[in-house]
C-alpha cells in the first residue's frame, strides 16, 4: 500500500506539475523584480531620449536660448505728445521733430498700422530719470540756458520757463516714457517699436546732441528694478556714436553696448562702448550690411541678453547733412530687419527706437522700415499688448497708460 509521500507525488503528477516549495518562491521573487526594473529602465530611457530630442530641437531653433515664442507680434508705441510746437520756431532746428507724426500718419494711411491698437505712454517720472541721471541734471532742466545748450537751440533761451517745461521738456519726457512702455511690451509680444526715442547722446550729468534723457538706459534700469530682466544689449546703428549710452552704462556688466558709426564726425572725442565699429565716409549698403552681419552673432554670444534695444537712426542715408555715409533707403530697411530677425531667431525681445536722421527723406526711410517689420510680424493684438489697464490716479480721469491710442493733450 503506498505511503503518504507516494500519494502526494501522485496527486501532484495529476495536476501536471509539482507545487513549488517555499525555497523556490523565495528565489523567483527577485527574478520578477529584476524583470520589472529592466522594463522601467527601458521606459525611462525612452522618455529621457524624447525629452533630450525635443529640447535639442528648441535649442537649435532659438539659437540656444529659450522655447519658441508663440504669440510673436509687434507692439507700437506713439503719442502726438512727442511733438514740439513753438509756432514754427522748431523748424529752425536741424532735427525734424515732426517726423514722428509723419511716420505715424503714413503708416495709418497705408493700412500698415491700426491706430486703435497703438499704445500711448505717460511721461517718464523723476524717479525713473534718477535711475540714470543725477539730481543736479534734473534740477538743470529748470535753467533755460542749460536746456538750450543740451538741445543746441539758442532760441529756447527766449522762452518763459513754464512754456519751456510744457512745450519742450514734456515731449522728451513722454517720448522717453514711450521707450519704457515699449520695453515692457517687448517682453510680452516679442517686438516693440517706439515711434520716437533713441536719445543716445544724453549723459548722467547733462543732455547733449539734441538729447535730454537717456531713454534706453532708463528703460533698462526700470526693467531691472522690476526684476523683468537681468541683462540687456544695446545695438546702436545711428551714424553718430552712442556716446551718452556708453557713459551711462560704463562699468555695468549687465549691459553690453555696441555702436557702429562714422568715425570722423561728432562726437569727437569718442567714448568707449563695449564694442565700437568705425565706418569710413562713403560706406554704402554692401559693405555696411556685410560688416553688420559679421558682428551680430558675436554680440549675442558676448551679451547673453534678456532684451535688445535697437537704436535705428537713419542718418546713415546718403545725403544726410550731418554725415557722409552712402546707404540707400532699401539698405537701411534691410539693416533694421537684420537686427529684428536675429532677435526673433534667438527668441530675444527687441525694442526699436528711431534716433537721428536729418535729411528731407529721413521720415520716409523709417516709415518704410517700420512698415516692413509690421508686414512680416503683424501688429500686436490687445491681448498681447496689454493686460488690464491700471486705475486712474487720485483726482484724474485719464488712465496713466492708455490701453489704445487716443488723443493726448
Amino acid at each position: 500500500m503506498p505511503g503518504p509521500q507516494a500519494c502526494e507525488e501522485g496527486s501532484n503528477s495529476r495536476r501536471g506539475r509539482a507545487r513549488p516549495t517555499s525555497t523556490e518562491s523565495r528565489v523567483s521573487t527577485p527574478s520578477r523584480k529584476r524583470r520589472w526594473a529592466g522594463c522601467a529602465g527601458i521606459a525611462l530611457a525612452v522618455v529621457a531620449f524624447t525629452c533630450w530630442w525635443v529640447v535639442g530641437e528648441c535649442w537649435m531653433e532659438t539659437g540656444g536660448r529659450r522655447p519658441v515664442r508663440r504669440n510673436l507680434s509687434v507692439a507700437v508705441v506713439y503719442s502726438p505728445g512727442y511733438e514740439i510746437r513753438l509756432g514754427g520756431l522748431e523748424r529752425l532746428h536741424a532735427f525734424d521733430i515732426h517726423k514722428y507724426s509723419r511716420i505715424y500718419g503714413a503708416l495709418v494711411k497705408a493700412g500698415s498700422l491700426d491706430r486703435k491698437k497703438v499704445l500711448a505712454p505717460v511721461p517718464v517720472t523723476d524717479e525713473q530719470v534718477l535711475l540714470v541721471h543725477s539730481p543736479e541734471f534734473l534740477a538743470s532742466l529748470k535753467d533755460k540756458r542749460a536746456v538750450a545748450r543740451y538741445l543746441e537751440a539758442g532760441v529756447l533761451r527766449l522762452l518763459p520757463e513754464s512754456l519751456l517745461e510744457r512745450k519742450v521738456i514734456n515731449p522728451f519726457r513722454r517720448a522717453t516714457g514711450g521707450t519704457v512702455l515699449a520695453a515692457r511690451q517687448a517682453l510680452r509680444c516679442g517686438i516693440a517699436i517706439n515711434i520716437g526715442g533713441g536719445y543716445h547722446h544724453a549723459k548722467p550729468h547733462a543732455g547733449e546732441g539734441f538729447c535730454l534723457f537717456a531713454d534706453m538706459p532708463i528703460a533698462i534700469r526700470v526693467l531691472q528694478r522690476e526684476k523683468s530682466i537681468k541683462r540687456a544689449l544695446v545695438i546702436d546703428l545711428d551714424v553718430h556714436q552712442g556716446n551718452g549710452t556708453a557713459v551711462c552704462d560704463n562699468g555695468d556688466d549687465s549691459v553690453y553696448t555696441f555702436s557702429m558709426h562714422q568715425g570722423n564726425i561728432y562726437p569727437i572725442p569718442k567714448e568707449a562702448s563695449d564694442r565700437d565699429v568705425e565706418l569710413a565716409p562713403g560706406t554704402g549698403d554692401r559693405e555696411y550690411l556685410a560688416l553688420l552681419g559679421d558682428e551680430l552673432p558675436a554680440l549675442f554670444d558676448l551679451a547673453s541678453p534678456d532684451i535688445v534695444f535697437l537704436q535705428a537712426g537713419c542718418d546713415t542715408l546718403k545725403g544726410d547733412p550731418l554725415a557722409s555715409l552712402a546707404m540707400t533707403e532699401e539698405g537701411i530697411v534691410t539693416r533694421d530687419s537684420m537686427v529684428i530677425d536675429a532677435c526673433v531667431k534667438r527668441n530675444i525681445p527687441v525694442v526699436m527706437t528711431l534716433g537721428g536722421g536729418y535729411s528731407r527723406d529721413a521720415w520716409h526711410v523709417q516709415y518704410a522700415s517700420i512698415a516692413a517689420i509690421l508686414a512680416k510680424y503683424r501688429q500686436a493684438t490687445p491681448e498681447c499688448a496689454e493686460g488690464s489697464p491700471p486705475p486712474p490716479p487720485p483726482g484724474k480721469t485719464r488712465l496713466p497708460e492708455q490701453k489704445y491710442w487716443k488723443k493726448v493733450p
